[in-house]
């Protein structure tokens, strides 16, 4: 696997102490590569990310892994915030949904998958850690999106794709939506790791949580709603992360 350097003065320290164990993927959601990497290198943007894979497959260092890349922004997973101190963050090439979202091409996705698990060769990064930036930031973020191979990326031994469920998370069916309904629904998404109250009725936060859920796991319907498959799914990646 060839890396190219193109560094970043985008960086600084990590937190004494604080060893990396998640791995954030992102979309450049730029009209080009040249243009997101223009701009994760330009001092005035203050982002970074400490790769970035092009569509061709070729792949970037920006910023070095024990340095602290700025991608995550206000962001929280499994009871921690402010995840640019704990990760590594990838930008994968792809106009998104504001520039004529597409497929991630194949050669890209291996490049991904190749560059995911020389990562997890060097750090202890739990599968359940392996996080899309909507994952983490639900209520302002999207990306990678419904056409990310997150499937394929589990299959090749980078993240968590729950299996046996496909007959049933293919059924819809009448969504869960009053409060007592919800309770299970909040209470995987919680354990998965998102920020979601123990409480409630269905609301406009639980709907972005769901939505972000779906975009990862469930992309065949980014609906917001806890349909049946929905429910699968979520009933399986809970016990994938409990395991």
């Amino acid at each position: 696997m060839r890396v190219i350097a193109r560094p970043s003065p985008n960086h600084d320290a990590r937190p004494e102490g604080m060893a990396v164990d998640m791995l954030v993927l992102h979309y450049t959601g730029m009209q080009s590569g040249a243009a997101a990497i223009e701009r994760l290198c330009d001092p005035a943007a203050k982002v970074s990310s400490h790769y970035v894979v092009e569509e061709d497959g070729a792949i970037y260092r920006l910023v070095a892994e024990d340095r602290r890349a700025w991608h995550a922004g206000v962001s929280f997973w499994r009871g921690r915030s402010g995840l640019n101190d704990v990760s590594i963050g990838i930008e994968i090439v792809n106009p998104g949904h504001e520039w004529g979202y597409r497929d991630f091409p194949v050669l890209q996705m291996a490049a991904v998958c190749d560059l995911c698990l020389a990562i997890l060769s060097r750090h202890r990064i739990p599968a359940r850690n392996i996080v899309a930036h909507s994952d983490i930031a639900p209520d302002r973020k999207e990306d990678p999106g419904e056409r990310f191979d997150w499937q394929g990326l589990a299959e090749n031994g980078v993240g968590l794709w729950p299996i046996g469920d496909a007959a049933m998370a293919a059924r819809t069916g009448g969504a869960a939506r009053d409060g007592a309904a919800m309770r299970p629904v909040r209470a995987a998404l919680r354990a998965i790791g998102y920020d979601v109250a123990a409480e409630g009725a269905r609301d406009p936060a639980l709907a972005s949580v769901l939505r972000a859920f779906q975009r990862h796991w469930r992309p065949e319907a980014v609906t917001g709603e806890a349909d049946t498959g929905t429910l699968a799914r979520l009933a399986g990646v809970a016990r994938l992360v409990g395991a």
